[in-house]
């Protein structure tokens, strides 16, 4: 089975053992794994040092830090170390420059958080954020968080397109959560795509979770991703 790498694989289950037996259930269907900040007090770093050390699996350590400058700078320094291959943080200029710093002589990719993708207008409005067009602001944090030196943004595939044609997009990552295969339960997310629509409108990477963890099969959902993935709906060139 030749797994893709454009799809990363949710790991939002309670701890480590779980992910690992999931992981395991997979096997070689995929490749990259995403550990989020609801793991991580059931031994998330450890999860994601054996899949990475131990299986040969990338992972994508979603925490979404936010905090001042010294404190987003400390963490990431710290969470470098682990040799992982891109950490979220969220897309403020200032939090995006601290990380940058932070993992300064890693390889280790900085993806800023844009808008999130369980969010709508009505959210925005309820958290006092500014008026105007969700659409529309999400490709203005992401220009922002590319110029203040982010390696990739994460924003939901309704945004991808409009993000990808940005100048300052250029080599960058864009990384798609709220991906759901058609006939899929759409969960808690809002803005959402199926895996080929998200990839042809300029994704790299797609994160795909409840339909994989919650299937009776996982190795079989992952295969018709990764399916799906490899069909001409989602063979337009990114870069």
């Amino acid at each position: 089975m030749v797994s893709d790498e454009r799809l990363i694989v949710a790991l939002d289950v309670p701890n480590a053992l779980a992910g690992l037996e999931l992981a395991g259930r997979i096997g070689d269907a995929a490749a990259f794994y995403k550990i989020g900040l609801g793991m991580l007090t059931g031994g998330g770093l450890a999860l994601a040092n054996e899949l990475k050390q131990e299986h040969g699996k990338r992972v994508f350590l979603d925490m979404k830090l936010f905090d001042i400058g010294a404190t987003v700078e400390a963490a990431v320094r710290g969470l470098a170390q682990y040799d992982l291959d891109f950490l979220t943080v969220h897309g403020d200029p200032q939090v995006v420059r601290a990380a940058v710093e932070g993992k300064r002589g890693k390889d280790m990719k900085i993806l800023a958080v844009t808008v999130l993708t369980s969010l709508d207008r009505a959210d925005l409005d309820a958290n006092m954020i500014r008026s105007g067009d969700l659409r529309e602001i999400t490709i203005e944090r992401a220009a922002r968080a590319f110029e203040a030196g982010a390696d990739g943004v994460i924003t939901s595939p309704q945004e991808a397109a409009a993000i990808r044609a940005l100048p300052q997009a250029a080599g960058r990552l864009i990384v798609t959560p709220g991906v759901r295969p058609a006939g899929a339960e759409l969960g808690d997310q809002k803005r959402i795509a199926t895996p080929a629509q998200a990839v042809a409108d300029g994704a790299d990477h797609i994160v795909v979770g409840r339909p994989v963890w919650r299937s009776e099969d996982p190795r079989a959902a992952v295969q018709a991703i990764n399916a799906e993935l490899a069909s001409p709906q989602a063979q337009r060139p990114n870069r």
